[in-house]
């Protein structure tokens, strides 16, 4: 799996669309590819992107439609036809400060919509630097893990924030880690069935030039992609996934 986020203008959304449709890649038989532009050019996107690449809304509001001002919520992103929507990425965990507790709320009600949900989880650089990784990251996944019993739609996105948009990159051997973690720590508490079907997907800095070593990781699955899907090396990324 591959994940890109969309930024921009109508005009540079519109070159990006054009770059991917341009892509000579895999078919969804191999690789799924998902993107994620604003709610405000999700239309444009799904009008003139390739019917193999899926779209996804990149958050949704914790309950249904309502007097909600300014909030999107799963309601609408399943009405607009869209089968993905991205929740818990670190920005929404630690700029805007939502919480475990709330992030899994929404996560809860985008499923009850029918919803695909890529679920993001991660450890900050204080936390990996004094060993928590494991234990951040389990405590994002309990969260979650208390409001819902079915992960068949869930796809957990391990983004160490410390390696988001630095340049910095965990190693293969750093990733795997904690991705076997992850996918322990769902034997244990979900499921082995759920453990070996959830796919971990990896974030933070991947490029072309790593996402390969990265790929070859025995429990990376695909990758959640930031500024290097906003370019030309995005093919090769979208490559490397499809191991």
């Amino acid at each position: 799996m591959a994940r890109k986020f969309f930024n921009g203008t109508v005009k540079s959304v519109k070159a990006l669309v054009e770059s991917l449709n341009s892509f000579k890649v895999p078919g969804p038989e191999v690789v799924d590819v998902v993107v994620a532009p604003t709610f405000l050019h999700i239309p444009a996107v799904v009008d003139a992107l390739r019917p193999e690449f899926k779209v996804a809304a990149q958050n949704s509001w914790v309950k249904g439609n309502g007097a909600y001002t300014g909030e999107i919520t799963a309601d609408q992103i399943a009405d607009l036809g869209l089968e993905w929507v991205i929740l818990g990425h670190s920005e929404r965990r630690h700029i805007v400060k939502e919480s475990d507790e709330l992030t899994a709320d929404k996560v809860a009600y985008a499923l009850s919509k029918g919803l695909s949900v890529i679920f993001c989880i991660g450890e900050k650089l204080e936390e990996r630097e004094a060993n928590q990784t494991q234990e951040v990251n389990a405590r994002q996944l309990q969260a979650l893990a208390d409001k819902i019993s079915d992960w068949s739609k869930i796809v957990v996105a391990y983004e160490p924030v410390w390696a988001i948009g630095t340049g910095k990159v965990a190693s293969p051997e750093q990733a795997q880690q904690a991705h076997a973690e992850i996918r322990a720590w769902l034997a244990e508490k979900v499921g082995k069935d759920a453990a070996e079907a959830t796919r971990i997907i990896y974030g933070g800095s991947v490029t072309a030039s790593n996402s390969k070593d990265l790929a070859g990781a025995a429990d990376i699955d695909g990758f959640l992609v930031g500024g290097a899907s906003l370019k030309p090396e995005f093919e090769d990324i979208i490559k490397a996934a499809a191991k």
